[in-house]
């Protein structure tokens, strides 16, 4: 049975219509698609001559009827600074409802009581659903480093005639029924020219490209029982494979350029996704979310109002804090969010006293606005700024060259960077967990070892930026249109040696042996000594086990950093390795 003929038989079902004028007036289909489809139903026994239904349709019916609903709901949902620092956005409130509660009401009126939810950042947040909508809740520990397509294949032993819903919707209407007959995957009415999909002479989804203006996808499906077992198929096959980590559970639906999928068509103002701040105050500009203190600050800054600050983009996460792109007054800005636990680790502060002790040195834009009790902070925008390419050695040589004028000025703060105090206190982060890692006792005294050297080789103690990483050495134009550069993000910068600098840059660089060894002769002009190579990877060593350290502290928090992790723990025992045979070989 074809998607017109369904759609008809569903029509006769739950209406008194029997004009197939009116039909076709109802469905949205030509008179002459109605008059077949009639005919074909009448052929085939579904209806008799008055057209009322057969037992075989009621069969066909109670085959096809929805079961139950799985919604995901795990993501960060990092477009939605800066609501989301506070509020998972599946409990945005739009019109005085929760999204997720809305959803979970729609599907309540159209007969659906099996419901799962799938949660993941600040899962407890939805732990209340149980008692009050009396759903499942099934937790993905992996949603900081899976996308969608995990959430549901940890829910795929539900998926049997089942709705799949994302958690970030608002419906005007109910899009749920108690009646289906066929597969469905909702899309909007409107032209989408970068969209994944397109919708077939037969009204089925298909894959597109940038050759065919599609249609958006909204993300709402119903799998009847005939597609769920393929799909869990696919599920289970992709979820198993690296290269699909980051992919949405759509991409399973397609096999062979086929998904078996009827595209179902909703107009553009009827089911709204919300990604962003703006969109919510769009949709609803008394939202409660929208009384943002960022976005307070901000107007008060600029002495504007909130519906001033226009614009709102996601800039991309880093490993500490969360910053979003605005405008002001036609001018872009950035503003900086610190991420979970920041409040921790760094000292704002001691960050706002950096700032002054670097201002007007052309080590990087002065900010516009700094907060030194909650870490906000507002600078100017760059365009066309790109990061250090660590592999490009012209690159490499531009930035070792800012990085040792700025350890030349010799500048002063009043605190210290001190690693071996920093890695005992972010082990007492984990609140009395073990580490993830079984040696790590052995490693860690043997790092420690490495103090002893350390401390007895001649250093110029001076301001150190100590996150010197590629991403946070800036290329861009200035007002002359020459190449300039920056060096950005100082909060973690204090006195410390500055060849602390040259490690932290290597290690997160993830460089093996030779490309730290070829690093160190860029910053020194192939003129370092063997004593302070040694002392340089004995910092490698206790840079690896501090972040390593801090890793273990993000993911207690639910922030997982993969590879990343892993590497910075291989670093604190190679370059202990590295550093002692160097040692040994000088007692020798």
């Amino acid at each position: 049975m074809n998607k017109q003929t369904a759609d008809i038989l569903k029509l006769l079902k739950n209406s008194s219509e029997r004009n197939q004028r009116k039909l076709a007036d109802a469905s949205g289909y030509s008179l002459g698609a109605v008059n077949k489809a009639v005919k074909d139903l009448m052929e085939a026994g579904y209806i008799d001559s008055k057209f009322r239904l057969s037992s075989k349709a009621e069969e066909l019916f109670q085959k096809n009827s929805p079961r139950n609903a799985i919604i995901l709901a795990a993501g960060f949902g990092m477009r939605m600074v800066p609501i989301n620092q506070s509020t998972p956005k599946p409990f945005l409130e739009v019109r005085g409802e929760r999204l997720i509660e809305r959803l979970i009401r729609q599907l309540h009126e159209a007969g659906i009581e099996k419901i799962t939810v799938v949660a993941g950042f600040m899962k407890e947040d939805f732990e209340y659903l149980i008692d009050d909508f009396n759903v499942d809740l099934i937790i993905n520990e992996e949603y900081a480093s899976r996308n969608n397509l995990h959430s549901l294949c940890l829910a795929k032993k539900a998926i049997h005639n089942t709705y799949i819903i994302p958690s970030d919707l608002w419906c005007a209407e109910n899009p749920f029924r108690r009646d289906e007959l066929y597969s469905w995957y909702l899309v909007s009415d409107e032209d989408y020219p970068k969209s994944a999909v397109r919708i077939s002479r037969k009204f089925e989804l298909v894959p597109s490209d940038a050759s065919h203006i599609g249609k958006k996808m909204i993300g709402i499906s119903y799998i009847c029982l005939d597609q769920s077992e393929r799909l869990v198929k696919r599920l289970a096959e992709m979820d198993r494979k690296k290269e699909y980590g980051q992919a949405f559970w759509e991409e399973a639906l397609f096999d062979e350029e086929q998904s078996g999928i009827y595209a179902n068509i909703a107009p553009g103002d009827q089911v709204i996704e919300i990604n962003t701040y703006e969109q919510l105050r769009e949709v609803d500009s008394n939202s409660n979310q929208l009384k943002s203190d960022a976005i307070g600050t901000i107007a008060s800054v600029f002495n504007v109002k909130p519906t001033d600050v226009r614009n709102i983009s996601v800039l991309k996460k880093g490993m500490t804090n969360r910053s979003f792109l605005f405008t002001v007054n036609d001018q872009k800005y950035i503003m900086r969010i610190p991420g979970e636990g920041t409040d921790q680790l760094i000292n704002r502060r001691n960050e706002a006293a950096v700032y002054q002790a670097i201002r007007n040195l052309g080590l990087c834009d002065d900010p516009v606005y700094i907060n030194p009790d909650n870490g906000y902070k507002i600078t100017a925008y760059l365009e066309n700024v790109r990061v250090c390419d660590a592999e490009n050695i012209d690159d490499l040589s531009k930035c070792m060259k800012k990085l040792k004028s700025f350890h030349q000025m010799k500048l002063q703060v009043p605190h210290v960077f001190d690693i071996f105090r920093q890695i005992d206190f972010y082990e007492s982060l984990w609140n009395g967990n073990p580490s993830v890692y079984r040696d790590y006792e052995r490693t860690k005294a043997n790092v420690f070892r490495l103090k002893d050297y350390v401390d007895s080789v001649e250093k110029e103690w001076c301001l150190t930026h100590i996150d010197s990483v590629p991403d946070n050495f800036l290329f861009y134009q200035d007002e002359s249109g020459n190449e300039a550069l920056q060096l950005t993000d100082w909060e973690y910068a204090s006195m410390q040696d500055p060849h602390v600098d040259l490690a932290m840059f290597i290690i997160y660089s993830l460089y093996n042996k030779e490309e730290a060894d070829r690093l160190i002769d860029i910053y020194f002009e192939n003129q370092c000594d063997r004593e302070t190579r040694i002392k340089i990877y004995c910092y490698i060593a206790m840079c690896g086990l501090l972040w390593s350290n801090w890793c273990e502290f993000k993911r207690q928090l639910g922030v997982e950093f993969g590879e990343y992790s892993l590497r910075q723990y291989r670093y604190a025992k190679d370059y202990y390795k590295y550093a002692q045979q160097m040692l040994d070989g000088e007692q020798k």
